[in-house]
């Protein structure tokens, strides 16, 4: 049977004219006010489109484009063409979607579920403050590595798409879902012990405290649950700006969580209605305990002020841009917090954009600043083939933003290093006992808009790792792992895939733009293509493979299928690996909405 095309599922419930005039109504609006960025032959390749689009919750479509981050861009439009708009788009009408909470599952736990025995666990993106993505007491031998199996599928329901990555501690898995809902897992079988619903998606991995979890949301939330019981314990918004989100998770450290902020003001800028640009990244910092906040600062230190109005009589503002996208990085040692930046919004971009960026631990302060790609302002939807361009910048950047978080690592002399890779497709080896002094860099990738080096990379006692995505330079060069040295940046090994596209294949190249995670032996790598393997930390060979993206029998009862392996990377604890697999939120994957749990045969 031929798929429904968006808006079907609605139009069957009415009479044939009525029906045909909905679905061309619904998709005449999407095409006239979203199209320029989300069509999948003319739009901005940032931005999902219509067919990734259609995976969603018509719920989260609306909210999008009434409340949350599209708002700007559908304010012509009536609360009746929104609602349009949102079912056409997801292929069900409003109020079809399932309950996401515990209590609607058929998997609850019961009382003295058995959790694992073991202290192993993974807190927060980085699994230590350093933001490494090393996992040395994983409970997970490289040698059992090749006898991995799937111990069980648990699915995010309401059609959502698995872009959290999860935590572990005591013999709990913690992740968020983008239909705004937490789940505290048991490990071992996948039954539910609680849920809890943010006021938004939760794409954040979650960090563990004692008694808390912390995470944030999409729109700008910070939040403290008690891990045991999911009861809430604090709230804070991060900050007042409405296109705030928390991409990067919160990290914890000593009492402390330094929560970074990022928007999607770069996806509103270009509307010439809109006045661009306001949106500064920053860092706050909380007492955990209370939720009070210790301090805050901003990666554009200047306020921004009006600049110039566009030829529609629009304001713009500025400076603006600098988000955080990725998780803070502490240096207990040197009392420093480390934090990697993104591009401008407009002209001229600070110094601050593209950049590792050193505050004080206690105040806030800057301490220093190392930018390695100067004058990045971009704007989605500006560049050549842009039709509008009052708001966008006169020299356009090539958006090189750092999304890997940077890894603070010592090195064998006693040295420390900072490493992390950028969407330019090089890495960096940075001093910081020299004010972030580049000792190497090392080009590993091409580069682009979607990476290079885009989430992630990972780094042990002796090498770097660096995970390449390069999906926008076609099947012959995307996608690839390299292996450096980490004193040095000599190469020591690299591995590609195959790639092997027919024509007309959607979905086909394996780009690397996950995060990667290592133990001693293997590291562990995902593929837009839903493909996960653990490759040799000698020489890069693959010791195991299994592809995500197919149908999977869940605990929960929730039809579940994976996906793309992007954003996210996998987590090793208790002798577990744990992989959300469907995140498909650059319009260019495969949508799924599943968390796979793998143990040694």
């Amino acid at each position: 049977m031929r798929r429904l095309a968006a808006g079907a599922v609605v139009a069957l419930m009415m009479t044939p004219a009525a029906a045909r005039a909905q679905v061309l109504t619904g998709l005449a609006l999407f095409e006239q006010h979203c199209g320029s960025c989300h069509s999948a032959s003319t739009g901005s390749s940032r931005a999902p489109d219509r067919i990734a689009l259609s995976q969603r919750t018509p719920e989260s479509i609306l909210e999008a484009i009434t409340t949350g981050s599209m708002r700007v861009n559908a304010q012509a439009l009536t609360d009746a063409q929104k609602r349009v708009i949102a079912e056409q788009i997801a292929l069900r009408p409003l109020g079809s979607s399932a309950s996401g909470a515990a209590s609607a599952m058929k998997n609850g736990c019961a009382a003295g579920a058995p959790v694992a025995a073991t202290n192993s666990r993974w807190s927060g993106w980085g699994a230590d403050s350093g933001n490494s993505r090393y996992q040395p007491n994983g409970g997970l031998a490289a040698a059992d590595v090749p006898t991995l199996a799937l111990a069980w599928a648990f699915a995010f329901p309401n059609g959502s798409s698995a872009f959290g990555q999860p935590a572990v501690a005591d013999g709990r898995v913690y992740v968020g879902s983008d239909n705004g809902f937490v789940y505290a897992l048991n490990a071992q079988t996948g039954c539910v012990y609680w849920s809890f619903q943010a006021q938004a998606a939760v794409r954040t991995a979650i960090s563990i405290g004692a008694p808390a979890i912390y995470f944030g949301d999409l729109k700008g939330n910070v939040y403290a649950v008690d891990a045991a019981s999911g009861t809430p314990l604090w709230t804070k918004r991060a900050d007042p700006h409405p296109l705030t989100r928390i991409t990067g998770a919160p990290t914890l450290a000593d009492g402390r969580l330094y929560v970074p902020l990022s928007s999607l003001e770069e996806g509103a800028g270009a509307n010439p209605n809109y006045q661009c640009c306001t949106f500064r990244g920053g860092v706050v910092a909380y007492n955990a305990s209370t939720g009070a906040e210790l301090w805050r600062t901003y990666t554009v230190p200047v306020t921004p002020k009006r600049i110039k109005k566009n030829a529609s009589g629009t304001q713009l503002w500025g400076p603006a841009g600098s988000a955080i996208w990725s998780a803070p990085t502490v240096d207990a040692k040197r009392g420093l917090l480390y934090v990697a930046t993104g591009n401008g919004y407009n002209d001229p971009a600070a110094e601050t954009s593209d950049a590792v960026v050193a505050y004080n631990l206690k105040t806030g302060r800057l301490r220093w600043s190392k930018q390695v790609t100067p004058n990045d302002v971009y704007i989605v939807g500006c560049g050549a083939t842009a039709k509008v361009r009052e708001n966008c910048p006169d020299d356009e950047g090539p958006d090189f933003d750092f999304g890997n978080s940077p890894i603070l690592k010592t090195l064998p002399n006693g040295k420390s290093i900072i490493t992390l890779g950028q969407k330019s497709g090089v890495a960096w080896g940075m001093d910081p006992d020299r004010e972030g002094l580049v000792v190497w860099q090392k080009r590993l990738g091409q580069g682009s808009a979607l990476g290079g080096m885009e989430w992630g990379s990972a780094a042990d006692d002796q090498f770097a790792y660096f995970p390449i995505a390069d999906t926008q330079h076609g099947p012959a060069v995307a996608g690839g792992l390299h292996a450096v040295k980490l004193a040095t940046g000599e190469e020591v090994w690299s591995w590609r895939p195959k790639n092997d596209c027919q024509p007309g294949q959607r979905n086909c190249i394996e780009a690397h733009s996950a995060a990667i995670s290592v133990i001693p032996g293997a590291v562990f790598a995902g593929t837009t293509t839903g493909m996960l393997r653990a490759h040799a930390t000698s020489d890069g060979h693959v010791l195991w493979e299994f592809n995500t993206a197919r149908d999977f029998e869940t605990v929960n009862g929730v039809p579940g299928k994976g996906g793309s392996l992007n954003g996210p990377g996998p987590v090793i604890a208790g002798g577990m690996l744990f992989s959300t697999s469907g995140y498909a939120y650059l319009g260019t994957g495969l949508p799924g909405n599943v968390l796979l749990a793998f143990s040694p045969k």
